[in-house]
């Protein structure tokens, strides 16, 4: 049980329903998701399980793409179809194809985003979403983030179905937002389905009634697959046992994997010569060591083949 599941989540139910069902088939090993959905939203939850929790990150700065539709003419409290929805009046000439082009090229690439004021973001100790409910007022500051491509799929207002690739904590909410304020006829989001986080893609996932006591073992995707765009390091025995120690390595070029030689500060996977093991991570020092940062091995053994135990 070190690794992650690739969960195909219903709509209607929270990222949490999801992990704490999980959590309870393996105790008391943890479970932790790699980017939560809401509860509106379907698709790609990525559950990592025991010691891989340590490896979320890595998952959540993997490439997301989603499908999504947006109902123009409408604005919502929580920019999805969820909250106390407003009609706007229809506009006397309607958006074609070039004015949403137009709008979704201005919300592509390198963008300032605020988020919903409906989130999890923290304001002043608080959950945004907390405050949001209790009336309170209070004002999201906008941050950096990248949308990669949004391509058009559909259009038939008042619908519009999209493809958008983007990076981390992007809200696709937002994006219907801040189109339908471009576009001048309000908009929010009706529909939501992550399709892919990274290579992990909904044609893959399994769903939640599928994951049983007996069943669970068999969806768990190995540690070394959440790592593997990472460079590797095959450890030696005599590797293994420095790296229980927390002890650097001397770095043998033969037995570091990367198109680039390692260069300072670059995050590396530790595993064994088949990459079927991951041991831990080392970051590679200014020295040219590799120096453990989390490490999964327990013992080494004196000789032989190594492994967590």
């Amino acid at each position: 049980m070190f690794g992650v599941i690739n969960v195909n989540k219903p709509q209607g139910v929270t990222s949490r329903d999801v992990v704490n069902q999980i959590q309870r088939l393996v105790k008391p090993l943890k479970a932790g998701h790699a980017g939560t959905l809401d509860p509106l939203a379907t698709g790609v939850l990525l559950v990592c399980i025991g010691d891989a929790t340590r490896l979320v990150t890595l998952l959540q700065e993997r490439t997301k793409t989603y499908t999504a539709e947006f109902t123009l003419g409408q604005v919502s409290d929580t920019d999805d179809s969820t909250g106390q929805i407003t009609q706007s009046p229809q506009p006397a000439i309607l958006p074609d194809v070039g004015d949403i082009t137009s709008g979704l090229i201005q919300l592509t690439g390198v963008v300032t985003q605020v988020p919903p004021a409906f989130s999890a973001i923290h304001v002043q100790g608080q959950r945004a979403y907390d405050l949001a409910r209790s009336g309170a007022e209070f004002t999201l500051a906008g941050r950096e983030v990248v949308v990669y491509s949004i391509e058009l799929l559909k259009w038939e207002w008042p619908l519009l179905q999209l493809k958008i690739t983007c990076g981390s904590g992007t809200y696709i909410r937002s994006i219907a937002r801040d189109l339908g304020r471009l576009l001048g006829c309000g908009a929010l989001m009706s529909q939501l389905e992550r399709t892919a986080i990274g290579e992990f893609v909904v044609e893959q996932s399994v769903p939640p009634e599928a994951l049983t006591r007996t069943a669970l073992g068999g969806f768990v995707i190995p540690a070394t697959q959440i790592t593997a765009p990472l460079p590797r390091y095959s450890c030696t025995d005599q590797d293994c046992r420095d790296i229980v120690c927390g002890r650097a390595l001397v770095i043998d070029s033969v037995r570091y994997v990367d198109v680039t030689p390692p260069l300072s500060g670059t995050l590396v996977a530790l595993s064994d010569e088949g990459y079927e093991q991951l041991y831990g991570l080392a970051v590679v020092t200014e020295k040219g060591t590799l120096q453990p940062k989390n490490v999964f091995l327990r013992t080494a053994p004196p000789s032989g083949g190594a492994g967590p135990s």
